[in-house]
């Protein structure tokens, strides 16, 4: 029985991580369930899987859940505590769903603690690759990817040598603009960028998909977790989400991970690593329905997202940083109504373009760097403000 640490449950990969541990109660325990604010969904969570702690980083929500739960749990709250929940000795491996930078500490101590890491949280490999990695090695735990993208490329080079991997092909849905035009997107709206063809995922995600920022965001994941050079990975568009990335040897052969697109699986796999599982869904592809495997190229002229990745990517330090932070700013100002769809773009180009690299060597370099890309992309979104 692995004693489960899930931090961000209440959101959609901690929902659906949720979902494969229902289904395999006698191999996994739920030992800690974090969340930060949807203290409603987390009461029902607590309910059903009795964790030993419960942690909500709003400390305002906490307050207001001590007063509705009645469990026997021991609650904790703010920032910090994820990180100290996760050095709890009883806990086997932690998931690490929890949305932003705020991913980076837990994920740190959680290695540092020599705890099973299955990672979901773009951001910590982004904005703290090098330090995430040396950690890793350093004490010796795996990182096991839950992203879909990432966990293929893992499966396709599992038993294989590394050294004769001439390129990774990590996929895209195209999300809903695929095939469109710049001036098709003038007057994109919250609710037109919210309609993925074929995931179900959280809303920054799936802004990030529409703007294909976050498949930029997995190209820098890529590198840091499979230790490759930026050149040697590509990105296709899949818009059947049918392939969910691939691996090309040195001798031009092809490695392809197929399934149906459910998030649960690549989730599964990461718990249960290095066995695998009936589906959670019990459903498979049925070939009949599709006539061709569709695949495409992405139009970087229209999505600069990707080019702006590549380029923050190879210059390193803290590029990466103000990369993720413009990013999430931008997109957040969308969500409010604040600015249009391809202001996104506009807003971290501008950030990226008078950015002065510096190193990165801890924690407090990548904040600091988080914190300035945060400023000068709110003070573009005030000039280019609907």
């Amino acid at each position: 029985m692995k004693e489960i640490a899930v931090l961000g449950s209440t959101g959609s990969i901690g929902i659906q991580t949720l979902e494969v541990i229902r289904l395999h109660k006698d191999l996994f325990h739920i030992h800690v369930l974090a969340a930060r604010s949807n203290i409603e969904l987390l009461l029902e969570q607590a309910k059903e899987f009795k964790p030993q702690y419960i942690v909500i980083t709003d400390k305002a929500k906490a307050d207001a859940f001590r007063y509705i739960y009645d469990g026997d749990s021991q609650i904790l709250d703010g920032e910090d505590s994820l990180c100290e929940v996760v050095k709890v000795s009883e806990i086997d491996l932690v998931v690490v769903s929890v949305i932003g930078i705020a991913g980076l500490l837990p994920t740190l101590t959680a290695i540092k603690s020599g705890k099973e890491l299955a990672l979901a949280n773009k951001e910590t490999l982004v904005v703290g690759g090098e330090l995430v990695t040396a950690a890793a090695k350093k004490h010796g735990v795996m990182i096991r990817p839950i992203d879909s993208e990432h966990s293929a490329i893992f499966q396709c080079l599992l038993g294989q040598d590394k050294k004769a991997v001439h390129k990774l092909i990590l996929t895209a849905s195209g999300g809903p603009f695929f095939g469109k035009k710049e001036e098709d997107l003038q007057y994109v709206t919250l609710q037109d960028a919210m309609k993925h063809p074929t995931w179900n995922m959280g809303q920054k995600v799936t802004i990030d998909s529409a703007t294909m920022f976050n498949k930029g965001l997995e190209v820098i994941e890529a590198h840091w977790l499979f230790n490759i050079h930026y050149d040697q990975i590509d990105v296709l568009v899949q818009p059947q989400s049918l392939i969910h990335s691939m691996v090309e040897f040195k001798d031009g052969s092809i490695i392809a991970q197929i399934g149906n697109p459910d998030m649960r699986l690549p989730i599964q796999f990461a718990l249960t690593y290095p066995h695998r599982l009936v589906s959670p869904s019990k459903e498979f592809i049925d070939w009949s329905i599709f006539d061709a495997i569709k695949i495409a190229k992405p139009d970087l002229k229209v999505f600069r997202s990707l080019q702006f990745a590549y380029e923050s990517g190879k210059s390193g330090g803290d590029v990466t940083v103000a990369f993720n932070a413009a990013n999430e700013e931008a997109v957040n100002a969308f969500i409010h109504g604040r600015i249009s769809f391809l202001s996104i773009f506009d807003v971290t180009e501008e950030v990226l373009s008078g950015w002065q690299r510096n190193r990165v060597t801890n924690v407090e370099d990548i904040m600091v760097a988080d914190t300035k890309a945060r400023f000068l992309a709110t003070d573009i979104i005030k000039k280019v403000e609907l």
